[in-house]
């Protein structure tokens, strides 16, 4: 099974970025997605910017996993 998370744009130099995603901060290849621009949501997965989601999609989702986590533990 494959996993992607939300994350939000931080920076961008070049084809790379620095995204975050519930507090942590990643490097991300942008290259598979158009016109990267900080404060872009995208869904990060392996890495990878793999597609541009809304603010609303990005925030509803890392609700649901804050939610998943709280029950499980």
């Amino acid at each position: 099974m494959c996993l992607s998370i939300p994350a939000r744009i931080e920076s961008i130099e070049g084809n790379m970025g620095v995204v975050s995603a519930g507090g942590a901060f990643f490097k991300a290849g942008l290259h598979m997605i158009e016109d990267p621009a900080i404060g872009d949501y995208i869904l990060l997965h392996a890495g990878f910017a793999i597609q541009k989601i809304s603010e609303k999609e990005a925030l509803e989702t890392l609700s649901i996993i804050r939610e998943i986590d709280e029950a499980s533990g």
